[in-house]
């Protein structure tokens, strides 16, 4: 990842001997793209209350996970930087579907 863990202070990020390198794994939760708007708002607004609990986060940095809310717009724009930028990877290493 770009930063080190909050669980693992100690251990380095990749990008500390990498300069630029960034990938890290990320949870998410979608919707289909028919899901009125307002219901996608609601469901936004109850996955970061839950993510904000402290009992919940707590649990959470035991696994190694730091939990980054964000709206659901955000969420849509990190979607799409995640597919342009794992694209690039791919094409630039010629990788094909079997």
């Amino acid at each position: 990842s770009a930063t080190r863990s909050d669980a693992l202070p100690d251990i380095p990020a990749l990008a500390e001997f990498v300069p630029g390198y960034e990938a890290s794994q990320w949870y998410g939760i979608g919707a289909p793209k028919e899901t009125p708007a307002d219901v996608v708002e609601k469901l936004n607004k109850a996955v970061n209350a839950v993510a904000a609990d402290p009992a919940i986060r707590a649990r959470l940095a035991g696994l190694g996970i730091d939990p980054t809310p964000m709206t659901s717009s955000a969420f849509g724009t990190f979607i799409a930087d995640e597919t342009e930028k794992w694209g690039k990877v791919i094409r630039a290493a010629n990788i094909q579907v079997e």
